[in-house]
């Protein structure tokens, strides 16, 4: 090598390229997108699936309702006991019991005239007042071949007191239950004659007056079967108080305690359908509610501790959110109430 040449020089070492920065920007673009997606799903107001109009003659009775309900029920038990579901999924031991008790001087009356109230009701509605800590005012109205088993006779010999109210014969048939005939097959029921007082006299609408109690109304999906309505928050916390009195885990499913109104229907038909509504204080926390309650209605259908009976039920289920709202459904056939029954 000749002494005068020159040594290569050695390369330079290249200063590696910072990714920091980019993956940070990656990250932060990512996660704005997230947002600003959830921001919108839970501010989007989705689409409702039409539910079933209220028939004029219920809109009538519920119109006459004084004040505003703080709960209110309704069984259309003829047109259950003529579903399919009824006749060929009910136990004859349910179709012949006696589904509701009304205190020991009543239901000894209803003996007596021979009254089952399972076949012989055919549609029961009933609203609910609160009047102080405990105790509640109602109003309603019953309809069936019931009442052709009490005749006015048979009120009146029941009765620990009688009234006249706006031209009608009035019968108290316990110190919380007052009933007036309206017809050959009505009989309108209430806690106390100035009740019946305020429904035979109406003054207003409750519909129009009511907005909390009409808009719940109106989204029920199910109006001919069974439907209740819970307007009132004192009256949603105690109902909920008294489900998961015995479980407080309960109480962290879906925010259950935040829980401002709720709804439920069902339909007897070919199985049964089903809708409940959930309705929260603001968006937020009903998107957070319907997330947790769908994850846990998944993780319950994979883990081996749930029975197939428990199972079936969980993935008819649906969990959705609709703004302020978290609204269950579910589709239940005919065949998940016939088990080990012989194919007809």
């Amino acid at each position: 090598m000749n002494g005068n040449e020159t040594k290569p020089a050695n390369p330079a070492l290249q200063t590696p390229k910072k990714k920091g920065p980019k993956v940070i920007a990656a990250f932060f673009i990512l996660g704005l997108i997230v947002v600003s997606a959830g921001y919108l799903w839970i501010n989007w107001k989705k689409p409702r699936v039409a539910p079933e109009p209220l028939s004029p003659e219920l809109t009538a009775i519920i119109q006459n309702m004084p004040g505003s309900s703080d709960a209110m029920f309704y069984a259309g038990l003829k047109d259950i006991r003529g579903s399919r579901f009824w006749k060929e999924a009910v136990p004859d031991s349910l179709k012949n019991a006696q589904f509701l008790s009304m205190g020991k001087r009543v239901d000894s009356l209803l003996a007596i005239s021979g009254v089952n109230l399972t076949s012989d009701l055919d549609t029961l509605l009933v609203s609910f007042q609160r009047s102080g800590r405990k105790q509640q005012k109602y109003i309603g109205m019953a309809s069936g071949a019931f009442t052709r088993k009490l005749p006015p006779e048979a009120l009146r010999a029941a009765s620990i007191e009688t009234a006249e109210v706006a031209g009608r014969q009035a019968y108290a048939l316990d110190s919380s239950l007052w009933v007036a005939p309206m017809g050959p097959n009505r009989l309108a029921i209430a806690s106390s004659s100035e009740m019946l007082e305020k429904f035979f006299n109406p003054s207003g609408r409750l519909l129009e007056r009511d907005a909390a109690t009409s808009a719940l109304i109106e989204k029920t999906r199910y109006k001919s079967h069974f439907w209740f309505t819970l307007p009132s928050p004192q009256w949603t916390a105690g109902a909920l108080q008294s489900i998961t009195s015995k479980n407080s885990e309960v109480k962290s499913v879906g925010n259950l305690n935040r829980i401002q109104q709720i709804s439920m229907s069902v339909k007897f038909d070919d199985g049964l359908l089903g809708q409940s509504e959930w309705v929260y204080n603001d968006r937020q926390g009903a998107f957070f509610a319907s997330t947790f309650l769908w994850g846990t209605i998944r993780l319950s259908t994979i883990s081996p501790r749930t029975s197939d009976a428990a199972k079936a039920l969980l993935n008819s289920m649906k969990v959705s959110q609709n703004l302020e709202s978290v609204i269950i459904t579910a589709n239940l056939p005919l065949e998940a109430f016939r088990k080990g029954k012989p194919a007809e």
